[in-house]
C-alpha cells in the first residue's frame, strides 16, 4: 500500500485529533524525506504570541515517524515503534508558516531492512523547522525504537 499525504492527514484526523485541530498537516512524503507544515494561529499559540512548543513537537515527531511508517508499510512488515527519547533546540519564535523536514529516508530504509524478528533497534531522526524567511526555528531529535514481530 502506498502511503500518501492524504492518507496520513486522514490518520491524523481520526487517531491524533489534537495535532489535526492544531493545524499539523503532512505536505510531502517520498523515499528521501517527509515535510510537515503548520501555521501559527490562535488555536496553537502560547502566551508569548508564537507557536506552542508542543505543537512544534507534534509536527516534528510526525515528520520523522511518517518516514518510518512509510518503509514499514512498503515492505509489508509487522514492526512496533515508539519514541524513547527526544531533544529539542529552539532558536527563534515560531510565527507564520513553519515547515518541519526530516531528510533521513535512506537511513530509515537501511534500518528497516536490517531488522530481525524479536531484536529491537533504535535510530535518531532529526526534524528541522524552517519559517517562511528560510530561517531555522528549531531542531528536534527523536530516538525511535523499532521491534520486528513475527
Amino acid at each position: 500500500m502506498k502511503l500518501t499525504t492524504r492518507k496520513l492527514n486522514t490518520f491524523l484526523f481520526f487517531k491524533l485529533p489534537s495535532a489535526f485541530i492544531s493545524g499539523v498537516r503532512v505536505k510531502l512524503i517520498n523515499e528521501q524525506k517527509c515535510e510537515v507544515g503548520v501555521t501559527h494561529k490562535w488555536i496553537n499559540q502560547n502566551p508569548f504570541k508564537s507557536m506552542y512548543f508542543a505543537v512544534q513537537a507534534m509536527a516534528a515527531e510526525l515528520s520523522t515517524g511518517a518516514l518510518v511508517i512509510k518503509f514499514i508499510q512498503e515492505k509489508d512488515l509487522k514492526v512496533s515503534m515508539l519514541v524513547a527519547q527526544n531533544k529539542a533546540v529552539f532558536s527563534k519564535k515560531a510565527t507564520g508558516k513553519i515547515k518541519f523536514t526530516c531528510s533521513q529516508g535512506a537511513e530509515v530504509e537501511q534500518l528497516i531492512d536490517s531488522l530481525k524478528i524479536g531484536e529491537g533497534q533504535t535510530i535518531w531522526l532529526t526534524s528541522v523547522a524552517i519559517n517562511e524567511k528560510g530561517e531555522t526555528i528549531s531542531e528536534m531529535h527523536f530516538e525511535w525504537t523499532l521491534l520486528k514481530k513475527a
